[in-house]
């Protein structure tokens, strides 16, 4: 169609009559009097738009697919990271078995001394403040900690604290050389102080040095003044070496203590001391002895005894009888 002023004419009244019947339309709402030949035009192009819809199906699936596929990549990532997290946890009960064991022993070591704990967890292993042997624990002053307190686990004597944060607190190992704790023995009483001397035995000094003692005897901590920084009857360890007695005023013994101090994890404070002295009674049960096989040694006869005829031919079995008659005919 040529642009003529006709034509113009005509653009001009087509779309005045499209603005009349889109707001009839809107006016009449579901009455709309123009709904009869929407449905009428449906009829006619719904076939023409099938076609074009079927013609660009094949795009839209395209970009279907790739969402989908956006979206199980998505899910699968976070399955496999669900896997993960769920692996590790699995992986990690053991490890959180053992610290119950830990903290359960532990308890039962604190309800047997009376002592009153903060629970804690080692957080870190090294030189905080100069020392050689210590650990970082994750309590503090905001717990309620305070400097010079025995930290003990469900073994026994782990250190004393020395360096004491907001929420973090330094512990020095029983087997530093720097530490020093009074020591009473099992059963004797015998008192002496033991010192840290890394990864080799304690090394205790006995008072009395005529002191009787034996590999195999026992210690637990004496106690301090107020308890600080030692409270009674924490195990301390097992005498392993004695060394002669030299006729001097101390006695030297070794001892094994009962604490791993390379595999600390779980350990307590102890911020409430016993109200009386716990002697010997935190200390573990002694193995039973394993008992010693008895030999049972059997003698059988040999024939020629049973015989009555000794190995060398001199007879045997005869009575007492036989013989006096055997004189009395001679």
């Amino acid at each position: 169609m040529r642009d003529t002023k006709e034509s113009r004419l005509l653009l001009v009244l087509l779309i005045a009559i499209a603005f009349a019947l889109i707001t009839v339309d809107i006016r009449g709402g579901r009455n709309s009097p123009v709904d009869g030949a929407r449905q009428a035009a449906a009829a006619v192009f719904g076939p023409i738009e099938n076609g074009v819809s079927s013609a660009v199906d094949p795009v839209g699936n395209a970009v279907s697919a790739v969402r989908d596929s956006g979206d199980k990549h998505d899910r699968l990532a976070k399955l496999e990271k669900e896997n993960a997290t769920l692996k590790a946890k699995l992986g990690s009960d053991d490890r959180n078995r053992s610290r119950l064991k830990q903290l359960d022993t532990m308890l039962n070591v604190a309800a047997e001394g009376q002592y009153g704990i903060k629970g804690a967890e080692v957080i870190a292993i090294g030189a905080a403040q100069g020392f050689s042997w210590t650990i970082t624990i994750d309590v503090g002053a905001n717990d309620g900690i305070k400097r010079d307190m025995t930290v003990l686990n469900g073994d026994g004597l782990v250190g004393r604290v020395t360096t004491v944060g907001p929420d973090a607190s330094t512990v020095l190992l029983a087997n530093d050389p720097d530490f020093t704790v009074g020591t009473r023995m099992e059963g004797s009483d015998e008192l002496g102080f033991a010192s840290g001397q890394g990864d080799r035995p304690l090394r205790v000094e006995l008072l009395n040095g005529k002191a009787e003692v034996k590999k195999g005897d026992r210690l637990v901590t004496f106690g301090s003044q107020a308890d600080r920084p030692f409270v009674p009857g924490v195990p301390v360890g097992v005498v392993s070496r004695v060394d002669p007695s030299g006729g001097g005023l101390t006695r030297t013994v070794y001892v094994t203590p009962f604490v791993g101090f390379s595999r600390l994890d779980i350990v307590g404070v102890v911020v409430q001391p016993p109200k009386k002295d716990p002697r010997d009674e935190v200390l573990p049960a002694k193995p039973k002895p394993t008992p010693t096989p008895t030999v049972t040694v059997t003698v059988t006869p040999s024939a020629d005894a049973t015989d009555g005829t000794a190995t060398d031919g001199t007879a045997t079995g005869g009575t007492a009888a036989d013989e006096t008659a055997a004189d009395e005919t001679q």
